[in-house]
């Protein structure tokens, strides 16, 4: 799966960039500010980032090295009204892998998305993961086996069906393991396809299941008053 983060504050425009790079094996994260894109960070590793340079919290290009410094790896385009010869050579200059300037075409905008993703895909050899120390999509430790670019699950080596939902659940705990991940964060993150509400249930419903699927009681853990973190110690309470 590959990530793209689209930060930009026009929420029409960022409605826009979101549907027209979705497309399977792709999530689109949108954000309006450089304080939700540090929140979505915290959870998953993104391949991509459009980034506007006029951001109410802050500059763009401000924020593009601290990009670059969570992963060298992260390819990120300035997508920006900012379009004289000296915004453009501040933006590369800083660390942007593109720039492009409003307006702008879309199917252009496509091509270069998707120069970039071949280029972090070959890179990488693997693609982009989650967390912010382990970025491989495979997982292998106390039984469990997490192949997330294949789509192979496996619990003390019995094959498990994992549904898209359970599947970017399940990304987020294992690569964040030990830390503890909020329930409102958990669920900006997993449902991403829209801006309707999510109720918190349906939360507890999907961490159930995959602790019904995987017989991962004691690995996922509840920490109450806060969310939920991944363990591979299965000795300790919840």
């Amino acid at each position: 799966m590959q990530y793209i983060l689209v930060v930009e504050d026009d929420a029409g425009l960022n409605k826009g960039l979101c549907t027209a790079l979705k497309s399977d094996g792709r999530s689109v994260i949108s954000c309006s500010s450089i304080g939700e894109a540090r929140e979505q960070m915290m959870l998953f590793v993104p391949s991509l980032v459009l980034l506007d340079e006029n951001l109410p919290d802050g500059n763009g290009l401000h924020f593009l090295p601290e990009i670059k410094k969570h992963n060298s790896r992260i390819r990120v385009i300035m997508v920006t009204a900012n379009d004289t010869d000296p915004d453009i050579v501040a933006g590369l200059e800083s660390g942007a892998d593109d720039y492009i300037t409003k307006p702008f075409s879309i199917a252009v905008l496509r091509a270069r998305v998707n120069t970039q993703l071949k280029a972090c895909e070959a890179e990488s050899g693997s693609g982009t993961g989650v967390g912010t120390g382990n970025h491989s999509e495979v997982y292998a430790k106390g039984g469990f086996e997490f192949d997330f670019r294949n789509m192979i699950f496996k619990a003390e080596g019995t094959s498990v069906e994992l549904s898209k939902t359970e599947q970017k659940l399940l990304m987020a705990l294992v690569m964040n393991e030990g830390r503890v991940l909020k329930r409102d964060q958990l669920i900006d993150k997993i449902w991403t396809d829209g801006g309707d509400y999510v109720d918190e249930n349906a939360l507890s419903v999907v961490i159930k299941r995959l602790r019904t699927k995987l017989g991962a009681t004691k690995q996922i853990r509840t920490v109450y008053g806060l969310g939920y973190k991944w363990s591979s110690d299965p000795e300790g309470e919840e």
